[in-house]
């Protein structure tokens, strides 16, 4: 089956590139693997502002970075999907959709998630344009506009909050006939003058003006309505993409690797780093954080054997 790798890292995202410098700086032979495109989600923002070491950077230069950097110290990179893994007398095996097998002696599972979207027409092309899911990410680009925060629970009343702070008008579409944020989130923000929300609210679609967006038309208790808008956030949830892997580490009820910040698993030569594991914070940092975790835990793995 050819080489062995030290470090396979299933994931190009921050948590699995940072995975791969700590690795690579300690020695060890590494290959990533991705199914899309190197960065993950952060290349969907135009303009990054909360990543240290970087006044202004977009997504797509900080994936860029984080690429060459990894090749640079020899890492090897792979463009394909991982379809399933096993582990049998310490060596994990990994099999793809195009590509052929490869194993390897560790196992960092990097697998990110994705945002929940709505599936509406003209969407897809507007995501990281005018569609927004992170608003420590996006929300400046809004300052003193108005927008539009799709969502009840509470992710969206925390990204909520921050984003009334800086537009001039927020309005909340919830599909719920009531929301499901903390009530001590929904306190705070409905305490500030610039918050309009509604409830029972069917997003029909986003409209557009001149190529542009300009609005969201949606039902309110059977009544149509549009909500004109300079942008929209969608805060519908996550989506992990572990299921392939569970036969390595067990899940926890919403599809997330059961592990803490080490990254252990129940397998001593695999672990997860990144959203893809249980977290109350998925932002770049932490991400980064879990990769040199599970990077070094690894590497002590391999440093015993």
């Amino acid at each position: 089956m050819g080489k062995i790798y030290d470090v396979a890292v299933i994931g190009g995202g921050p948590a699995g590139m940072t995975a791969a410098i700590y690795a690579l700086r300690n020695g060890k032979s590494v290959t990533v693997i991705e199914k899309s495109v190197f960065g993950g989600q952060i290349v969907n923002s135009p303009k990054v502002e909360n990543i240290p070491g970087f006044e202004t950077i977009s997504g797509d230069e900080f994936g860029d970075l984080m690429l060459n950097q990894v090749m640079k110290q020899g890492g090897e990179v792979m463009f394909d999907e991982a379809l399933k893994a096993e582990e049998k007398d310490g060596l994990i095996t990994i099999t793809f959709d195009m590509s052929e097998p490869l194993q390897s002696k560790t196992l960092i599972l990097a697998t990110g998630t994705k945002h929940r979207s709505l599936g509406l027409e003209n969407e897809e092309k507007l995501i990281g344009k005018s569609i927004h899911f992170c608003a420590v990410c996006d929300g400046n680009f809004y300052k003193d506009r108005k927008v539009v925060m799709i969502g009840g629970g509470n992710s969206a009343f925390v990204e909520a909050n921050l984003l009334s702070d800086i537009v001039s008008e927020l309005v909340i579409l919830q599909d719920l006939d009531r929301f499901t944020a903390d009530q001590k989130l929904q306190e705070q923000l409905f305490a500030k003058n610039n918050v309009k929300a509604h409830t029972e609210t069917k997003i029909l679609e986003y409209v557009m003006n001149e190529g542009k967006l300009s609005g969201v038309r949606y039902l309110e208790k059977g009544e149509e309505k549009v909500e004109n808008c300079d942008g929209v956030f969608l805060a519908v949830g996550l989506i992990p993409d572990n299921g392939r892997f569970e036969n390595l580490t067990s899940l926890d009820e919403r599809g997330y690797f059961n592990s803490d910040e080490y990254g252990l698993t129940q397998l001593e030569n695999v672990f997860v780093a990144g959203d893809c594991r249980q977290k109350k914070l998925r932002q770049v940092s932490t991400a980064c954080a879990d990769g040199a975790n599970a990077a070094i835990e690894a590497c002590n793995y391999l440093d015993r054997e």
